[in-house]
C-alpha cells in the first residue's frame, strides 16, 4: 500500500507503543486520527506537533471499554477525514493480576478494553476499509503466546487477539488484510529498574532488550508490504518466546 495521503485510525495513540506508531505513519505521510482515552493531554501535544510540521492529525476521545464508543470510532473518524484506510488496534492495559486477584470488575475492565473494543472497532471499520483495500494490525504480545499467570486476564486477552486477527482476516477478505504483532521487550514497563532490565536481556536469546522501532519495522512492513500476508502473528521478541 501507498501510504501518503491516506488514513490512519491509531488507538492508544498517545503513549508508548501507540504513539510510536502514530509517529511513523504521520512521517510516511499518512493523515492519522489519533485515539486517547485518559490520555487527553499527551493526545493533544502529540496531535499540535504533528501538525506544526504539517501532519493532516487530530484526536478523538473515546473509552473503548465501553462497547457503542468502540463501535462509533470509525464513524467519526470518516465524519472528520473521508475515509479510512489503516487501523491499528492498539489501545490496551496490562495489570499484574494473578488468577486469585482478579474480581469480575478487574476481568471485565481488561477485557472489554484489550479484546472487545478492536472486535467492536474493526468491526465498524470494515465496510470503510473494505472500500478501500485496506489493513487491520492487531497489537497482541507474547502474553498472548505464553500463560503468564501473574498476568491471568491480560494474557487470556491478548490470545483472544491473536484468534480474533485470524477470525477477522477469514471474515473479511479479500478485500482487507487483517494480522497482528506480538511484541516482546521492546518497551518495558516504566517502573523497571536496572536489575529487571539486565535479567530481561539475558534472558532473551538475542541478549538485549528491543526498541519501539522494532514493533513499528513490524507494523510498517504489515502495512506496507503485506499485501499478500493476512491471519498471522508476526512475533518480535528477540526470540524470547523459543525460551520453552
Amino acid at each position: 500500500m501507498e501510504l501518503a495521503g491516506r488514513v490512519a485510525l491509531v488507538t492508544g495513540g498517545a503513549r508508548r507503543l501507540g504513539r510510536a506508531f502514530v509517529e511513523a505513519l504521520a512521517g510516511k505521510g499518512m493523515r492519522v486520527a489519533i485515539h486517547h482515552g485518559a490520555s487527553a493531554k499527551e493526545a493533544d501535544a502529540l496531535c499540535a506537533v504533528l501538525v506544526a510540521k504539517g501532519v493532516d492529525a487530530a484526536t478523538f476521545a473515546a473509552d473503548l471499554r465501553d462497547a457503542a464508543a468502540a463501535s462509533a470510532l470509525p464513524d467519526r473518524v470518516v465524519a472528520q477525514f473521508g475515509s479510512l484506510d489503516v487501523l491499528i488496534n492498539s489501545a490496551a492495559v496490562m495489570e499484574r493480576l494473578s488468577v486469585a486477584d482478579t474480581s469480575i470488575a478487574h476481568w471485565d475492565a481488561i477485557l472489554n478494553l484489550n479484546l472487545r473494543a478492536p472486535f467492536f472497532v474493526a468491526r465498524s471499520a470494515a465496510p470503510h476499509l473494505a472500500h478501500a483495500h485496506g489493513t487491520i494490525v492487531n497489537i497482541a504480545d507474547l502474553g498472548g503466546l505464553e500463560p503468564w499467570s501473574n498476568y491471568a486476564a491480560h494474557s487470556i486477552s491478548k490470545a483472544g487477539v491473536i484468534m480474533l486477527t485470524k477470525v477477522l482476516a477469514t471474515a473479511l477478505a479479500p478485500n482487507v488484510t487483517v494480522n497482528a504483532i506480538a511484541p516482546g521487550t521492546v518497551l518495558v514497563p516504566d517502573d523497571y529498574d536496572g536489575a529487571k532490565r539486565d535479567f530481561l536481556s539475558e534472558t532473551t536469546p538475542l541478549k538485549r532488550l528491543g526498541t519501539p522501532q522494532d514493533a513499528v519495522n513490524a507494523m510498517l512492513y504489515l502495512v506496507e508490504h503485506g499485501d499478500f500476508v493476512t491471519g498471522e502473528t508476526l512475533v518480535v521478541d528477540g526470540g524470547r518466546v523459543l525460551r520453552r
